[in-house]
């Protein structure tokens, strides 16, 4: 067994283990494994363990791995990190997923950028949860008049939100904040039937954010280790 499909095993287990806790089924939890940094040698040994679902927070970085990686079509691609409107049309054509929507004209470019050959690109509001000046995301409030737009968009699909909460070490507190944002999830799921995506929760509060419904982690050192930014 290798360092990265034991890796998966862990985290997958502990996925289960807390679904459990709380009376859910692991099945209603995707794991993202985030790759960024890592080299295509990682994703392939993920890919041996079974794992299917890939995050890249760089643009470059990780349209290079989605044509690396083109002989497995059955990976899914999800772009996580910040998105600037001069990189939209590369995410608009390589990734299945956007987690980092946060404002109308970004919507609107990924729209208009999205291949027809392709499916619609499946999209998450970002929310900043923490209301952090150093992280990107929308208040709580600004979620439906963003939602009403991107449901007219037709190469975009509105699945869900997503949020990274501030660093919080009490669990207690994590679950708070998680819960809100789970609430603002079941409010637009009344909305829009299409909607089945909370993409919550990392390495450091995963537990917290299974607990309050999330249906997607995302974890990155857990599965291929510390990452080397030099």
């Amino acid at each position: 067994m290798t360092s990265i499909e034991h890796n998966l095993q862990q985290v997958r287990e502990r996925i289960a283990a807390a679904a459990k806790r709380c009376g859910r089924a692991p099945e209603e939890i995707t794991l993202l494994a985030v790759s960024k940094t890592k080299p295509v040698s990682a994703i392939h040994e993920a890919v041996a363990a079974g794992q299917r679902a890939f995050g890249e927070n760089y643009v470059q970085e990780g349209v290079e791995k989605v044509a690396a990686l083109a002989d497995y079509p059955a990976l899914q691609w999800h772009f996580i990190g910040p998105l600037q409107s001069n990189k939209s049309r590369l995410v608009a054509e390589h990734f299945a997923w956007c987690h980092t929507v946060d404002r109308a004209r970004i919507a609107q470019r990924l729209n208009d950028q999205r291949p027809a050959d392709l499916a619609p690109l499946n999209v998450l509001i970002q929310v900043n949860i923490s209301d952090e000046n150093s992280k990107s995301g929308i208040m709580l409030e600004a979620i439906p008049p963003l939602a009403e737009l991107i449901a007219t968009l037709p190469r975009l699909r509105l699945r869900g939100l997503m949020a990274i909460p501030a660093p919080e070490q009490d669990y207690a507190r994590q679950l708070a904040v998680c819960q809100r944002m789970a609430d603002a999830f079941h409010a637009l799921q009344q909305d829009y039937p299409d909607v089945d995506t909370l993409s919550l929760g990392m390495s450091d509060d995963m537990d917290a954010a299974i607990a309050a419904g999330s249906t997607m982690v995302r974890i990155g050192t857990a599965v291929f280790g510390a990452r080397d930014y030099a």
